[in-house]
């Protein structure tokens, strides 16, 4: 166990510095990560993807802690615009999370692979519009603000991602400057954790009695209690200087680098999924 415990820690320390860094909750790292660990521990096939997306969010409500507090010091959150969007956070990562249980192992490991893999082609190609000054009149109606949340929450709890991903190009789309829009989807990555958590748990408490019995100690549902804990410690004190970093550097390079490292990690999934068969 010594070994994985060294394994969780490395993960999580290099989720913490992009979650500070592009204001994700690191989730795109973690969940890859967390299904090859897995599957190095035995754990079976047809719950090796859903504990690694649930025990991605649980540690994501860890790291998005670190990284609010870290871009509200510097005025980065807008909370008003949070508040509106966070109903429907919470409850798009609760439907988010009954999706996923339903959906079978490999199928929702290629979709995470796909996922990735999109998501690198994105950073790597695709440039956000970037807005010297926050221009609060493109804000949308309250309504469409809280609805907006509810699709970043069903999408975000079925990647087990902090919603960054999505939250940063809408809220600037929206007239909010980077570090504003980074800032505020630091932020909403709290609710869509601690929803998303919550319903892996309990939908976790359904799965086949005779796969459960097969799960090491430390599994609660679709969480991984252990993994939670180490990915947490070491991104709870790396998103902080992630955060810092985002203030002072353009992280032009290190964003083409983390890109490329989506595209390699979305193959792979998919592939090893073994739905895909060429």
């Amino acid at each position: 166990m010594d070994v994985f415990i060294i394994y969780y820690l490395i993960a999580g320390a290099f989720a913490g510095i992009l979650a500070g860094l592009f204001g994700i909750g690191g989730g795109m790292i973690i969940v890859p990560a967390l299904i090859y660990i897995f599957k190095a521990q035995g754990i079976p096939e047809a719950t090796l993807t859903h504990i690694g997306i649930g025990t991605s969010l649980a540690t994501i409500i860890v790291t998005s802690i670190s990284s609010l507090r870290a871009h509200n010091s510097r005025g980065a959150v807008n909370w008003n615009l949070w508040k509106r969007m966070a109903p429907g956070l919470v409850a798009g990562s609760l439907i988010g999370a009954g999706i996923a249980s339903v959906i079978q192992g490999n199928s929702l490991q290629a979709l995470i692979g796909i996922g990735a893999f999109l998501v690198g082609l994105k950073i790597l190609f695709m440039k956000n519009k970037a807005l010297e000054e926050n221009d609060l009149s493109k804000l949308p109606s309250p309504a469409v603000q809280t609805g907006l949340g509810g699709c970043i929450g069903i999408v975000s709890a079925i990647f087990g991602i902090g919603g960054g991903t999505l939250t940063v190009p809408i809220l600037s789309y929206c007239g909010l400057k980077i570090k504003n829009a980074v800032g505020t989807s630091a932020a909403c990555g709290l609710p869509i954790a601690s929803a998303g958590a919550v319903g892996f748990f309990v939908f976790g408490q359904f799965i086949d009695p005779n796969i459960k019995e097969t799960l090491p100690n430390g599994v609660l549902g679709f969480v991984h209690v252990y993994a939670f804990l180490c990915v947490s410690l070491a991104s709870f004190f790396t998103a902080g200087i992630g955060a810092k970093l985002a203030h002072k550097l353009p992280a032009t390079t290190l964003k083409k680098a983390f890109a490329v490292l989506l595209l390699i990690v979305g193959v792979k999934l998919v592939l090893n999924s073994g739905v895909l068969v060429i």
